[in-house]
């Protein structure tokens, strides 16, 4: 499954209660998302609460542009990514 990169802009930054009302806005994402094929894996969020950078599965750009529509998420770029390992890159040694 293709991987994404959704940075989010969130001009009044973003807010989610650290109760039952922020689990269940995150389990209404996780549910719509679904509907679409896709998975929210995590996401990074800048300091000033302004900016979120969510790294998505799923079958295409398009359907994560859907599932956000449905959610009322904003959506700055999606991006298809893979990950760059620098482990990978390092002499095991004999």
């Amino acid at each position: 499954m293709p991987r994404y990169m959704v940075e989010r802009a969130f001009q009044d930054g973003l807010c989610i209660p650290l109760d039952e009302r922020g689990a269940s806005a995150c389990a209404a994402v996780v549910d719509a998302n679904a509907k679409h094929g896709v998975t929210w894996v995590h996401s990074y969020v800048s300091r000033d609460l302004r900016k979120t950078y969510c790294v998505y599965d799923g079958p295409s750009a398009e359907a994560i542009r859907a599932a956000a529509h449905d959610t009322n998420l904003p959506v700055e770029s999606i991006t298809q990514v893979r990950v760059l390992d620098p482990y990978f890159y390092r002499p095991t040694g004999d």
